[in-house]
C-alpha cells in the first residue's frame, strides 16, 4: 500500500527544528519597531549592534578557533568553514533596515524570520544548488504575500501596494528556493531573501512613484 500524502511529508530532525525556532525568534526584532518601542532610525542602530556582535562571534569561531557546542546544533555542514547563517541573517536585515523605508524593510525582514522557517519545515533540508519542491515554494510565496501586503497596501494603495507585495513575495521565494554556489561559496538564503524582496518591492514603488522607497 502506498503512503498517504501526510505520511510522505518529510519529518524535520530535532536539530532542524531548533534552527527553525531560533530563526523565527528573530521576528521579535522588527516587532520592536512595529509595536512602537523604537523609531526606525533606532531600530537601525539595534541591527548594527546585532551585526557587530555576530561578526565578533564568527571571527572567534572561524579565525581564533574557539568553537562552542551550540554551533554543532545550529549550523549546517557547509557552514563549518564559512560564515554561519545566523550572521548572514543579521547582516542582510541590517542592510535592508539602513537602506529602505519601514514599509519595505519590515516585510522584507518578516519574509526571512517567518517565511523561511515555514518553508524549511515543509521541505527537506537542501544541499547547495538543490531547489525546493513546488509545494514548498508555493507555501513560501503565500506566507511572504501575507506578511508584506499589510505594510505595502496601506501606503501605496491596493493596486500598486498589492503589486509591490507580489513582487517582493516572488523575489523572496526565488531567493529561498535556490542556493547557488559561487566560487565555491554557498549563497545562503539568509543573506539573499531580505535584499531581494526589498529591491523587488522598491522597484515597483519607484516606478509607480507612489511612496518613498528609501529610509
Amino acid at each position: 500500500m502506498s503512503a498517504s500524502p501526510v505520511e510522505s511529508l518529510p519529518r524535520p530532525s530535532a536539530s532542524e527544528l531548533k534552527r527553525r525556532l531560533v530563526h523565527a525568534s528573530g521576528t521579535g526584532l522588527p516587532l520592536l519597531y512595529v509595536l512602537g518601542f523604537v523609531s526606525w532610525s533606532q531600530f537601525g542602530l539595534v541591527m548594527i549592534l546585532c551585526s557587530v556582535t555576530a561578526a565578533v562571534l564568527e571571527f572567534v569561531r572561524l579565525v581564533v578557533g574557539l568553537d562552542w557546542a551550540i554551533y554543532d546544533e545550529l549550523t549546517r555542514s557547509y557552514e563549518q568553514t564559512n560564515v554561519a547563517g545566523y550572521a548572514l541573517y543579521m547582516f542582510s536585515v541590517t542592510a535592508v533596515v539602513l537602506v529602505f523605508a519601514p514599509h519595505i524593510g519590515v516585510p522584507a525582514t518578516l519574509m526571512l524570520t517567518v517565511g523561511d522557517p515555514v518553508s524549511g519545515l515543509l521541505g527537506t533540508t537542501r544541499e547547495a544548488g538543490e531547489p525546493k519542491r513546488l509545494r514548498t515554494l508555493g507555501a513560501m510565496f503565500a506566507v511572504c504575500l501575507l506578511v508584506s501586503a499589510p505594510f505595502l497596501v496601506p501606503v501605496a494603495g491596493v493596486a500598486v501596494g498589492g503589486a509591490a507585495a507580489v513582487a517582493a513575495a516572488l523575489g523572496a521565494t526565488v531567493a529561498d528556493g535556490f542556493k547557488p554556489v559561487i566560487a565555491g561559496y554557498v549563497v545562503d538564503d539568509n543573506l539573499s531573501i531580505p535584499p531581494v524582496a526589498a529591491v523587488a518591492a522598491g522597484a515597483v514603488l519607484a516606478v509607480a512613484g507612489a511612496t518613498p522607497v528609501f529610509a
